[in-house]
């Protein structure tokens, strides 16, 4: 009997499997795939409220570490592996390092299909632009033929999802080192795959809901009309960084395709 197939993301923050891939991760758990999560911080300096309230480090990343366990629970994750570094300072990590430790439990999971950002960090976020680094070098180092990655993803915008995020959440951005960082747009023929969890789209949005701390400004996330809420929560466009069992122009719709088999 066939093993089942293994889907691991590799993200920066809490939050970020829910806002950026919860429909996908909802849609494989629910097709049996086994899910699992490495989050290389807890988020600490995420702290949306008046500034004389914010908890602190410590106390917010307890916080944000139980409603990312919230999260994965409604999503089906099975497993979160939490790399302990500092919200805001991923870049600043030791490079060897982050990427031995991600690609020990790459090995140690041995996923079919892994995920995470893409070079672009979303919107220019340097924890993003990090772990995308991370990740990609890991599965380099991975590259074992009893262990390797058969597949690399990168989460992407494509047009459609930016202007549904802006018109809901306003522009989101940042500055590094002076310089306004927002949302990067990926044309239809940039990106190779598209993945429709419409039929997951309220099972993301209750995982999103566990991220109180975070989407508890934003009024009226939970009373949008179904079409606006599939817009936001549905599909998403990911870039096939690398493949080991197919390639070719044809947009993909399954993350697992040319995926015959299973890894021992």
């Amino acid at each position: 009997m066939s093993k089942p197939l293994r889907l691991l993301a590799i993200l920066a923050h809490p939050d970020d499997e829910s806002l950026g891939l919860g429909s996908t991760l909802a849609k494989y758990a629910a097709e049996g795939v086994e899910t699992y999560l490495i989050c290389a911080t807890r988020g600490e300096r995420g702290w949306t409220g008046d500034e004389k309230d914010d908890p602190g480090l410590t106390a917010l990343g307890k916080i944000r570490e139980a409603e990312l366990r919230c999260a994965a629970e409604t999503l089906g994750i099975r497993q979160i592996h939490f790399l302990d570094y500092i919200d805001g300072e991923l870049d600043q990590v030791d490079p060897r390092e982050a990427t031995r430790r991600i690609a020990w439990l790459i090995r140690e999971m041995r996923p079919h299909v892994a995920l995470s950002f893409g070079p672009d960090g979303a919107y220019g976020h340097p924890d993003h632009i990090a772990i995308s680094q991370f990740t990609t070098a890991a599965c380099a180092l991975a590259a074992d033929a009893a262990y390797r990655v058969n597949k690399l993803y990168y989460f992407v915008n494509d047009r459609s999802l930016t202007e549904n995020y802006t018109a809901f959440f306003g522009e989101i951005h940042m500055q590094v080192d002076g310089i306004r960082r927002s949302f990067v747009s990926w044309e239809d023929w940039m990106y190779t795959t598209l993945i429709d969890g419409s039929a997951h789209w309220r099972t993301a949005l209750k995982a999103v809901n566990c991220h109180q701390s975070q989407v508890s400004i934003y009024r009226g996330l939970n009373d949008l009309p179904e079409e606006r809420s599939i817009a936001l929560w549905g599909r998403r466009a990911y870039y096939r960084a690398f493949s080991l069992v197919n390639g070719g122009r044809a947009l993909e719709t399954d993350l697992f395709a040319g995926i015959m088999g299973s890894q021992p």
